[in-house]
């Protein structure tokens, strides 16, 4: 009985991931590249092709190229919030959903929407609209990421505060490259096609500055090229596939390399496709009578932005930590730990740490891999 239970639920499953809209997301380096201009021109080439597609949202930003382009686009009209006094423009969901067109423009996809809204980020109302069979073309900037958030801002030097997870990205059923070089940025932000001119002299004094452009170009182009790697990777038959990778992050109760242990392994396992999990074992040392206030709100944090950006978050009390990761890397079939990198130079650790030695061992004896990640 239970089998046919659950052959009927897959079948349900299957008809409605068939029913589900496409998502196609354009990404580029920063603002100004063309992303909205070259989702436009497309709209424009769907409607000609007799297919009903409508805009959603777009922002301009007064860019007369790109204006000209929303002329002759069936527009949905915004919905206006009042919040604290002020008069704000959002996307109207249910007025999409309630018209069912077959495709919809959807600009900023990292956009945070007004209080009051259905949904706190319009990437969520991206996933509202697929899951009502709408298809959706979206455009986002590669700094919005949420794995890369921290390299992103020692790059920039700016904190970027709207972000996307990376799960986004996985689902896209075609990711397109805006790209340009850093000299043709430039050049379009002097001839004011990406800003006021009031605002280009301290653009280029700040964020448009060549060696933070070709960063964040090869961000997007790293990006991108893991984003169809991934794609193949499925459609390769899994008789013959190699062992899948399977990534765990240790982490322990320091704020410092907690999170740049998960940003990371987030993104080796983004890119391997692979399933993973951040494990924090508890020892005696790290109870939570015995550590601050301080560290124990880090941690749960830290525990969010790993279920945020798609891991499993294990918790084991033991004193018994070396012996806890390998079991834990055995019973979920670990090919790959991830750790941070220890505060003594790592020459002192591997010869006179007996507890990272015996990890080692263990290790080499199981053929999993071991990452030290700085």
């Amino acid at each position: 009985m239970l089998e046919k239970e659950d052959s009927v639920k897959h079948f349900l499953e299957l008809i409605k991931k068939s029913r589900r809209g496409k998502l196609k997301i354009y990404i580029g380096m920063s603002a100004g590249v063309g992303k909205t201009y070259r989702m436009l021109q497309e709209a424009h080439a769907l409607l000609r092709g007799g297919i009903d597609v409508c805009i959603g949202y777009v922002e301009t930003h007064k860019r007369v190229e790109t204006e000209a382009l929303v002329a002759g686009l069936p527009l949905i009209a915004r919905k206006n919030i009042f919040y604290r006094g002020k008069e704000i423009d959002e996307m109207d969901l249910q007025g999409i959903l309630n018209r069912h067109p077959e495709i919809v423009v959807v600009d900023e996809l990292a956009h945070t929407n007004a209080e009051g809204s259905k949904n706190t980020k319009r990437w969520q109302d991206v996933f509202d609209l697929l899951e009502a069979g709408i298809s959706v073309i979206s455009a986002v900037n590669i700094q919005h990421l949420e794995s890369i958030n921290e390299e992103v801002e020692q790059i920039t030097g700016i904190q970027i505060t709207e972000r996307i997870p990376d799960k986004i990205l996985q689902i896209a059923d075609e990711i397109v490259n805006i790209d340009l070089t850093a000299d043709e940025l430039v050049t379009r932000l002097k001839e004011g096609k990406i800003y006021d001119k009031t605002k280009i002299e301290s653009a280029l004094g700040n964020f448009f500055q060549a060696d933070k452009i070709l960063q964040l170009r090869e961000l997007a182009l790293k990006e991108v090229v893991h984003q169809v790697e991934r794609k193949i990777q499925t459609e390769i038959p899994k008789s013959i596939k190699l062992r899948p990778e399977h990534f765990m992050a240790c982490i322990s109760s320091n704020a410092e390399t907690a999170g740049v242990v998960i940003r990371k392994t987030a993104r080796l396992a983004s890119y391997y496709r692979s399933p993973w999990i951040v494990l924090y074992v508890q020892s005696d040392a790290e109870s939570l009578d015995r550590i601050k206030l301080d560290k124990q709100r880090h941690l749960i944090n830290h525990f969010k932005l790993a279920t945020e950006l798609g891991a499993e978050v294990i918790k084991i009390k033991s004193n018994q930590i070396t012996q806890t990761i390998i079991n834990t890397a055995t019973e979920k079939e670990i090919t790959t730990i991830c750790i941070g990198k220890p505060h003594l130079n790592i020459f002192q650790v591997i010869l006179r740490t007996a507890i990272f030695n015996q990890l080692l061992r263990n290790l080499a004896s199981q053929e999993i891999d071991l990452v030290i990640l700085s």
